[in-house]
Parts: C-alpha cells; sequence; structure tokens
C-alpha cells in the first residue's frame, strides 16, 4: 500500500493526534490496516477489494459491501455487522453474505427486499436520512445517488445510502456509489471519508475533488476507483485548499498479482 501526505498533514495530525500518522504508516507497513484512535481504542480499516472494506472498532467488527466469497475474509476478524449500501452486484453478494457469519445486517430497503426470509429475521432497512445504532455505533444514512442526467439511471434518487459512523468521539463516512450530493456536501465534522471515482456510475476525480472542498475531511480514501487518476485526485485535492489528507490504499490486490 501507498500512502501519499500531499494535503493537510497539519490538520490530520490535530484530528487524531501527534502520533498517530506514524503510527498509521507502521500498521499498513506490516498488512495491518489503516489505524485511527477513537475514545476506548482504535478504529482500523482493511481495503479488501475495489468497494470491499472491513472496519474494526472498539464495540465490534463492520463488514462493508462484501463480495468475493467468504474466501476474501479469511484473514480477517470476523464481523459483529455488515453493512450494505445498495443492490449492485460490486456491493450485494448474497452467495457472499450467506457464507459469512450470521450477524446483524443492515441495508438499504431495495436491498432488505431481495433477501431471503431468513436473513431478513436479522436485518433492518435504513432510509435515507435514517439514524440508527448498532454495537454501539450510532449509524446515519446519507443518501447516495447519480446528479448527472446521463448517469441517473445507475443510482437513482432516494435508494441508496452511504453511511457515517459515529465511533467513539469520531465520524467516518462511507459515500457509496454517488456523485456529490447536497447532503454530501452538507456533510460536518468528518474524520475520514471514503469517496468513488469511476464512470459512468460514479464521480470523476475532479467531481470528487470538488466534493472534498466542500465537506473539508481530515483525510480522504478514493476508493471504487478502478480505471481512475488516482494521482491527479491526489492532487486536486492539494490544489483544492480544503487541508484533507489524501490515503491511497490498495483496493485491487489481485491486480497487482
Amino acid at each position: 500500500m501507498q500512502i501519499t501526505r500531499r494535503a493537510g498533514l497539519s490538520l490530520a495530525a490535530a484530528a487524531f493526534g501527534i502520533a498517530a500518522l506514524p503510527r498509521l504508516v507502521a500498521a499498513q507497513d506490516v498488512g495491518q490496516g489503516f489505524r485511527y484512535p477513537v475514545e476506548d481504542g482504535d478504529v482500523v480499516f482493511h481495503p479488501v477489494d475495489h468497494a470491499s472494506m472491513v472496519i474494526e472498532t472498539p464495540g465490534g467488527v463492520i463488514y462493508v459491501d462484501p463480495v468475493g466469497g467468504a474466501k476474501a475474509y479469511a484473514n480477517l476478524p470476523e464481523p459483529a455487522l455488515i453493512l450494505i449500501t445498495h443492490e449492485h452486484g460490486d456491493h450485494f453478494d448474497l452467495p457472499t453474505l450467506e457464507a459469512l457469519p450470521s450477524v446483524r445486517l443492515i441495508t438499504n430497503p431495495a436491498v432488505h427486499d431481495k433477501l431471503p426470509a431468513a436473513m431478513k429475521e436479522r436485518a433492518s432497512a435504513m432510509a435515507n436520512g435514517d439514524i440508527s445504532e448498532a454495537i454501539g455505533i450510532q449509524i446515519e444514512a446519507i443518501p447516495a445517488h447519480n446528479t448527472t442526467e446521463d448517469r441517473m439511471q445507475y443510482h437513482p434518487v432516494g435508494r441508496d445510502n452511504g453511511y457515517v459512523l459515529n465511533v467513539g468521539g469520531k465520524r467516518f463516512y462511507i459515500a457509496g456509489d454517488t456523485e456529490p450530493t447536497p447532503e454530501m456536501r452538507a456533510l460536518t465534522d468528518i474524520d475520514v471519508a471514503f469517496l468513488p471515482m469511476n464512470l459512468p456510475y460514479t464521480m470523476t476525480v475532479q467531481q470528487a475533488a470538488e466534493a472534498v472542498a466542500a465537506f473539508a475531511p481530515a483525510v480522504v480514501f478514493p476508493y471504487h476507483h478502478r480505471g481512475s487518476d488516482i494521482q491527479e485526485f491526489a492532487q486536486l485535492v492539494l490544489d483544492g485548499g480544503s487541508g484533507a489528507e489524501v490515503v491511497i490504499a490498495d483496493w485491487y490486490p489481485d491486480d497487482a498479482a
């Protein structure tokens, strides 16, 4: 994994503590993920592939949009919660969910409708704007949709979710598949953001950089970015003056094999 510190070193250090950035580099160097201190412990992000990630929190482990079969998660801690942003196959894969431990699921309503009856018994649906709680974490469902007219068929208004996780006094935003929405631009106090950027389905790198300038997360990970120039994104964020630090992680391990 590579990390760029092109923007906002002092802001990120203030957000996560002076020791946080050296610890972050050490953690990823030994394959332990990207680590951020919160009250009562740490949050550790493990990129898995494309849009799938594993998040360790003091209250339990969260799988976000797990796909690729259980084998992809064999060396990662087991989940206490699974979050699904929407129904597309690179985010929602029923065989993978059936192969994983039978823990609580939170999905958008469209995915909830597609779950088998037995799985619905442990699942709950969050619509845009809903707030819920699981494993001691407050979860906010943020609208995720296209805004460009000729892309609206991919992610229509009102169907899909992003999520803000409030963990130990920090706020972590996982955007899902979206372009910059008014709700995204209006976010405040985001410590870490994960933003997608690939055409024609989500944002251009220019749109993503403009979104960063609007809501000014302390740290931003480009993800779901196959085919995009993420170094250009990092430079645009630097030029935009938001102070956000860009972290470039390995979301496509199979591509390097």
